[in-house]
């Protein structure tokens, strides 16, 4: 029972954690007429507000692309101190030339600049427009959106960043550029004398006419601004700012931009898994505990009888079930890698419940997740080093040497090539070289020793006792039926779990891909939960029938049902590309199998060790159950 008041506190994280999410962040009191800093981030695609739209691109861009030729501050933008996770999530933070102060200039039409564009140049900004990418402004740590009303519920918020242009009809053919900008900013006085902001939005104009006479910002009855791809042509930018009192504090100003959407399909998608899994769970336990407790009772009943009796079922293969399997060093890092990231995937989640990745902190979620994959190396290298252990390893300098620096290589691999992809498309996406610097120190300056401190502790801890001995001679292995092969029953097995998971991935795609903010970390972690018990559950039950049909070379595939799941995460990503996605360059093609193919292998060594490690735990109780002759 002690499941009842564990899922109602997981249930409270869900509800707790849209407002509780700023612990050890200080607010920004402005006064009068003190300047209000606008920091201009990498321009980024993202889904039109069409019901049929795609996202066309994967790349991001420096807002300071010579290309774009927008407005530079005086003396040059300057880069902006950014977080690892940050850099890897692509932000290239600057200054920019908008002079903003506090309650100052309200509703003041203001050139930013002039700027020739040539007709190369606007070849690639029309091209950008007709990608649906968008502008990203910070101000105060506030991602500057535009207002939006949800249809469904009717309610106000906050959609991030706003769009370069219009593609819309009737500038299909030619976009029209946005070179005005309403910002209208919100403030609350916190104390007489002291505000604080607390919503920052954007209307994006194109007002074409006459660039080089005074500016008059007037939206309404103009001519949009077309760029000429076959000459030079002059760009004015302005603003106006319009300032809004609001009775919002500043501790929940991050509501409306957090806007989960459509709540109640999180919550039956939820729900709808626990079900499943509180059936699974009862009646896999009906099914073993009626099974394997008539078997041990029957064969301890024989055992004790002094009429020679032939062995059948799982007990046929006692002698076999923890032979040595194939490549055990293999198996043995995989499994450390898997609990390493189990471990990293487990505290990330316990700070984002109790609010500790804040969304004013860009990149803290890469960050926590890279610094908690370093120090939990130990981790990593004691599981490995136990499970090669027990599977009769002896080189055990090779495993932990391999456990430590297997898993990053491979990664660190994947990253460097598709950070090239990123390089020949002239993408600020692109991981500076001295970033990739401090990954490498990360993973093999502390992940690495720790890997080897973990594994000397578990070489020290020995391998785990076997209830039963290995037979000298192996046991001949009777055709199994088809639904326990090794590639049909991953597939099969993969089936509950994914479809416990599908709709968060679906969010968390958009939110890797498309640039939308997701922060629902309370649902994140019960599909989680949800989703681990369910491979630990089929993993064992399917172990139980692989042995009863005297398969006893459960180990691999143990491992391989546990981690099924992540064939079909890998199928969805195929879907997720055909129906939201309409890539056209190559780069962005190689970077979204790249980190599609990634992120399913990261799947498939976590579900895979609860898988196999589920499974050796429920083995061990079974054999150790019954007496052996």
């Amino acid at each position: 029972m002690k499941v009842i008041p564990l899922a109602i506190l997981a249930l409270s994280f869900a509800f707790s954690t849209n407002a509780f999410y700023l612990p050890g962040a200080a607010p920004r009191n402005y006064a009068q007429g003190e300047q209000v800093d606008l920091f201009v981030n990498a321009l980024t695609p993202m889904i039109s507000g069409k019901d049929d739209a795609k996202l066309k691109s994967l790349i991001n861009y420096d807002y300071y692309n010579p290309k774009f030729h927008f407005c530079e501050p005086d003396g040059g933008p300057v880069k902006q101190s950014e977080s690892l996770g940050g850099i890897l999530f692509g932000d290239r933070i600057f200054s920019s030339p908008f002079d903003i102060k506090m309650l100052e200039s309200n509703q003041t039409c203001q050139t930013l600049c002039k700027t020739t564009v040539d007709g190369e140049s606007a070849k690639f900004v029309n091209d950008r427009i007709r990608e649906d990418y968008a502008l990203n402004w910070l101000i105060d740590g506030l991602p500057a959106a535009e207002m939006k009303i949800d249809l469904r519920t009717g309610e106000l918020f906050f959609d991030i960043g706003f769009n370069l242009g219009n593609d819309d009809e009737p500038f299909e053919e030619m976009p029209a550029l946005n070179n005005h900008y309403e910002i209208v900013l919100r403030y609350h006085e916190y104390a007489p004398g002291d505000y604080r902001i607390v919503g920052v939005l954007v209307w994006p104009y194109s007002i074409g006419g006459d660039q080089e006479g005074a500016a008059t910002c007037d939206t309404e009855n103009i001519s949009p601004l077309v760029l000429s791809e076959t000459q030079s042509q002059t760009v004015r930018y302005t603003y106006r700012v319009t300032w809004n009192a609001s009775s919002t504090p500043w501790a929940t100003r991050w509501d409306n931009y957090l806007k989960i959407a459509d709540p109640r399909i999180h919550w039956f998608s939820l729900v709808n898994s626990i079900v499943i899994v509180v059936f699974l769970l009862v009646m896999v336990s009906m099914i073993l505990y009626r099974s394997v407790s008539r078997d041990i009772s029957r064969y301890n009943a024989s055992d004790m009888s002094e009429d020679v009796q032939e062995d059948w079922g799982w007990k046929l293969v006692h002698g076999e079930v923890f032979r040595q399997p194939s490549h055990p060093m293999l198996l043995g890092i995989m499994s450390g890698n898997g609990a390493q990231l189990c471990s990293m995937v487990g505290v990330t989640l316990v700070f984002a419940l109790l609010g500790f990745l804040s969304p004013s902190n860009r990149g803290s979620l890469a960050t926590v997740m890279m610094v908690c994959f370093s120090f939990f190396g130990c981790i990593g290298g004691y599981v490995s080093s136990r499970v090669y252990s027990s599977l009769g390893g002896s080189d055990k300098r090779k495993n932990a040497f391999l456990t430590a620096t297997g898993l990053p290589t491979i990664v660190f691999m994947i990253v460097f090539l598709l950070n090239f992809f990123l390089l020949m498309a002239n993408s600020s996406g692109a991981v500076p070289f001295g970033t990739l610097l401090v990954i490498a120190l990360l993973w093999f300056g502390i992940s690495a020793p720790l890997s080897a401190v973990g594994s000397y502790y578990g070489t020290k801890h020995g391998a785990i006792h076997h209830p039963v001995r290995v037979n000298p001679i192996p046991r001949q292995i009777p055709p199994s039926p088809k639904y326990l092969r090794p590639w049909s029953a991953a597939l099969l097995s993969g089936i509950l779990p994914f479809g416990a998971a599908f709709v968060e991935l679906y969010f968390v795609m958009s939110s890797l891909f498309a640039s939308k903010a997701y922060y629902a970390f309370g649902f994140v972690a019960l599909t989680a939960g949800v989703m681990g018990i369910t491979v630990a559950t089929v993993s064992i039950l399917f172990t139980y029938f692989m042995l009863c049909a005297e398969e006893y070379r459960w180990h691999w595939r143990s491992f391989l049902i546990g981690g099924g799941n992540a064939f079909w995460v890998l199928a969805y990503g195929l879907f997720y590309w055909a129906s939201r996605l309409s890539l056209d360059s190559f780069s962005s093609v190689a970077l979204y199998m790249g980190y599609l193919l990634l992120l399913a292998l990261l799947d498939f060594l976590v579900t895979g060790t609860i898988g196999f490690l589920a499974s050796y735990w429920a083995v061990r109780k079974l054999y150790s159950a019954i007496r052996i002759d």
